[in-house]
């Protein structure tokens, strides 16, 4: 339903043309290298996955598209690791019809949107230590957090377990986690267990 919504209210205006839709990640990747849009309207929660590991991916294709991110996530966290990822816009599904619009209007012309209240909320918050994670950190602490062992993390990246016990350090250094249970925290905050 909420897809058929937005799918009415992008038509409604002469500016759009939706070319496609889709409700799980690994069929956007398939219609998106298909059709090229010019701009993709993702959600974080695209079946079981989570659409923001999917940006960098989607931004590789030529030409580039322009990417809103339309979720109901509210957490700062979440908005600064989709900007971080090279999404151009991020605005809640709470926000007016008008509102989205006008975010497609402002990444259309080459700018970036952030959905005001949340803005001004980012601005009150300092950034936390894990905003600035290496892409290879947030997939150890993904797994990690997920319960992995260094062993299996290691076989699944095709790093050293050398190399994951390092990550694993560093992690629990920048994060000051003293436990798993603080590294699952800090997961689950980046929005890497949705």
């Amino acid at each position: 339903m909420v897809r058929a919504g937005l799918k009415a209210l992008l038509e409604a205006d002469p500016r759009c043309t939706v070319v496609g839709e889709s409700g799980h990640l690994s069929d956007l990747r398939v219609r998106a290298a298909e059709l090229h849009p010019e701009l993709i309207v993702l959600d974080i929660a695209l079946g079981p996955e989570n659409g923001l590991a999917a940006l960098p991916e989607l931004l590789s294709a030529r030409p580039q598209p322009r990417i809103v991110v339309l979720t109901m996530h509210d957490d700062p966290a979440f908005a600064r690791e989709a900007l971080g990822r090279g999404a151009h816009g991020y605005l809640l599904k709470e926000a007016a019809a008008d509102e989205l619009i006008r975010a497609i209007e402002v990444v259309m012309s080459g700018g970036t949107y952030l959905y005001p209240q949340l803005g001004a909320q980012m601005v009150r918050q300092p950034e936390s230590p894990a905003t600035h994670l290496t892409g290879r950190e947030r997939e150890v602490l993904r797994l990690l957090a997920r319960g992995h062992t260094n062993a299996e993390i290691a076989h699944e990246l095709y790093v050293s377990l050398r190399t994951v016990e390092a990550h694993r350090a560093g992690l629990r250094t920048r994060l000051g986690a003293t436990n798993r249970s603080d590294l699952v925290d800090a997961a689950r905050n980046l929005g890497l267990l949705l």
